[in-house]
């Protein structure tokens, strides 16, 4: 269940997301039917019959310019306005086709046309040890998806042959759910102080790079997926599928141990009565709590939230300058027109002058 959850949850977020499975355990059934569930129109597309130029788009002579035409199934989604690609069989693409994949997945341009953000991109495959003639996957193709493992177990199966093959449920996030992305890089930002080193790992060995691994596009993706897993109120098992999918299961296993290990402050209750808060000792919590509450501000940054913010980092300057700088620099960046500027702001006066947030 937590994997059809994990998936309703980047869809609704509109994250690339790819489901591998066993043949035959019905991952392209259930993508079909949470389509048509939603009401949207599904093109699916499988990658292994297809040629380069069916993504990089045909080359069209018109005038003295060369245009990329893009397939029809590209153009009835672009006319639709939003919808599901469904790239199925991926794993069986060869590298030519996986590379003129790349863009398509990232930036959902085929060819010359850019289909609309409300388009999801779904993809499913099987290992490349049991697909027709598989591969693995590249590594710059498999860094743009989130990897969700998809298991039938014998309960799934025995309800769906006898009240049909449920669609995954996918949420509707509320209106503005994405204010809450801030806070979850900045949490993210705390990780990475404290294990630089998984910042960025590329793997060492092909198997390891078809799925998911930690570079700064999966980070800023998980951050995405956590706060539609908020949003949407789903489970823990969903997030922790979510997060291993996007930055891999080693990474994603360490990081949501240390948020858990974290048990930082609620930014709103220190919003509220600054004067309450308490610098943690540890240097990676005092930067998390000092992230997450100038995150916090920059979401609904009002004059009195504001002002709070900056009470905040003033009583925190003297005893951590460089982590209280970082947080400054986002508060500096949200002022609310009119506000005035806070006494505190002279303490990080320099530092906000290099970086172009403060007139001389």
């Amino acid at each position: 269940m937590s994997t059809a959850e994990a998936l309703g949850v980047a869809v609704a977020a509109r994250v690339p997301v790819l489901l591998w499975g066993a043949p035959g355990t019905g991952k392209t059934s259930a993508i079909r039917a949470m389509a048509e569930a939603m009401g949207l129109p599904c093109e699916t597309v499988i990658a292994s019959i297809r040629e380069p130029s069916d993504f990089a788009g045909l080359p069209v002579v018109t005038g003295n310019a060369v245009r990329f035409a893009p397939p029809l199934w590209a153009t009835r989604l672009a006319d639709a306005g939003t919808g599901v690609l469904f790239l199925d069989e991926l794993s069986t693409a060869p590298p030519a086709v996986q590379a003129a994949l790349l863009r398509v997945v990232l930036e959902r341009t085929v060819g010359d046309l850019t289909l609309p953000a409300d388009v999801a991109v779904v993809a499913a495959a099987n290992p490349p040890e049991q697909a027709a003639d598989g591969w693995d996957l590249s590594a710059p193709l498999a860094n743009r998806l989130c990897h969700l493992s998809w298991e039938a177990t014998p309960r799934s199966i025995a309800d769906g042959l006898a009240g049909g093959w449920a669609a995954p449920p996918v949420p509707l996030l509320p209106t503005g759910w994405e204010a809450g992305e801030p806070l979850h890089k900045g949490m993210v930002a705390a990780f990475l102080q404290v294990r630089p080193a998984l910042a960025i790992a590329p793997p060492s060995s092909a198997a390891e790079a078809g799925r998911g691994w930690p570079s700064p596009r999966t980070w800023e993706m998980a951050a995405r997926l956590m706060t539609a897993t908020d949003a949407a109120r789903a489970s823990d098992q969903a997030r922790s599928a979510l997060v291993w999918g996007a930055v891999g299961d080693g990474p994603g296993v360490e990081f949501l141990a240390w948020l858990v290990e974290m048990d930082l402050p609620d930014p709103e209750e220190v919003l509220a009565n600054p004067s309450s808060f308490r610098l943690p000792e540890r240097g990676d919590r005092a930067y998390a709590a000092l992230a997450s509450i100038a995150a916090a501000v920059a979401a609904e940054p009002t004059p009195e939230r504001w002002t709070a913010g900056w009470q905040v980092l003033g009583g925190c300057a003297a005893a951590v300058p460089d982590i209280a700088a970082t947080a400054a620099r986002v508060l500096a960046r949200c002022r609310p027109d009119g506000t005035p500027l806070p006494a505190e702001i002279t303490l990080f006066a320099p530092v906000l002058r290099d970086a172009g947030l403060l007139a001389p």
